[in-house]
């Protein structure tokens, strides 16, 4: 087959992706796009395994292995969807940042008689902060352009500047969080902006987040649970064991679904880590958790938030690392199953836009 052409008056969607397109080889820009992706490539404080860095470029890569017709929203596409160039800035950031979070990594943090590694720590708290505020403008910008914002990690520490910036614009918002952890550490390993302290971050420094649903948890600590405990109703905590339970008594999971939304307001973000799946859908992430959900409980479960009369103001989708070579970089493609885990998030991030885009009523629902 003939590619696309690279203009949205002659897209077909029935075509190959055209390589030289955006995101998912459509051929829209900034302007003429409903949803905007941001591209994240920072990883600087993960305390295991390595690579969502390079999720971003992945994703990217594997997103023409789509096919873009959608069995719930009629032609979401023809909204426009349009990735931003991934910022070399950033890149270099994330880089200065990683190499000065080693140092505290390889001493477990015990830097109390290291005067060297608490500069260190010191400055990765402010590279860290940095790029929250580059993420709350860049998020901001695109609020204000009356554009549904989308972010693509990078570990989970990426997401917190759309926190702000989303609630700067609505106001009162919850967050539908979909994790294997609880992510309510307070500074873990001293990193004031760790991917292990997104929750705990956004419920202490951002008031207008009035309620966090958390789906999937399944490795936390006593200091995560108490302080899930202490925030009463702000905080409701679907345990894995309890969807596994609903699995196993034959219970419909649409009770289930249905009381993980009604806790939540009108406005709402998604925040999905992706080991929040089962590990088999991307077994490459950093923190893989046995258990978790499937991928089309996850769909479900968003799909309902997003035909209930609420409205998904943004996502972010984090953690996705693709196969990783002996030097710690991305291994040349050579087969389907190298691509796995950014097949399984470009695939999970163009669902969330159409749900994203439909509930905002800017795409029609398939009768």
């Amino acid at each position: 087959m003939e590619p696309h052409n690279n203009s949205p008056q002659d897209y077909d969607p029935n075509a190959a992706a055209d390589p030289n397109a955006g995101i998912y080889g459509l051929p829209y820009s900034f302007d003429e796009s409903k949803l905007i992706y941001l591209p994240i490539p920072w990883e600087a404080t993960t305390s295991y395994g390595g690579g969502t860095v390079f999720g971003p470029e992945a994703i990217l890569n594997a997103s023409g292995q789509i096919d873009v017709f959608d069995l719930d929203v009629s032609d979401p596409y023809r909204q426009g969807l349009h990735c931003l160039p991934i910022d070399s800035e950033i890149v270099k950031l994330n880089d200065q940042a990683e190499r000065l979070a080693q140092t505290i990594k390889d001493a477990y943090g015990q830097i109390d008689d290291a005067p060297e590694l608490q500069e260190n720590l010191k400055k990765v708290n402010e590279l860290s902060s940095t790029l929250n505020e580059w993420t709350r403008k860049n998020i901001a910008r695109i609020l204000k352009a009356q554009k549904i914002p989308a972010i693509i990690g990078g570990d989970h520490s990426t997401p917190f500047g759309a926190f702000e910036a989303a609630a700067e614009h609505f106001g009162s918002i919850g967050i539908l969080h979909f994790d294997a952890h609880s992510d309510t550490r307070k500074a873990y390993l001293g990193f004031e902006h760790s991917h292990a302290s997104i929750m705990y971050n956004a419920a202490t420094k951002i008031p207008a987040v009035s309620r966090f649903v958390q789906v999937g948890i399944r490795d936390f600590c006593d200091e995560e649970f108490q302080f899930i405990r202490s925030q009463g109703e702000r905080f409701k905590v679907f345990f894995d064991p309890e969807i596994v339970e609903h699995r196993l008594s034959a219970t419909p999971f649409s009770e289930l679904a249905k009381k993980i939304i009604d806790p939540l307001p009108e406005k709402v973000w998604v925040s999905f880590d992706i080991d929040g799946l089962d590990p088999r859908y991307c077994p490459h992430t950093g923190t893989p958790v046995p258990g978790g959900l499937d991928y089309t409980e996850a769909v479900f479960i968003i799909k309902m938030l997003a035909r209930s009369g609420r409205k998904i103001i943004g996502f972010d989708v984090v953690e996705v690392a693709p196969t990783l070579d002996s030097n710690e970089r991305p291994i040349e493609v050579h087969q389907a199953s190298d691509e796995w885990d950014a097949n399984v998030g470009m695939r999970l991030i163009y669902k969330l836009s159409t749900l994203a885009l439909a509930s905002n009523g800017l795409a029609k629902w398939r009768s």
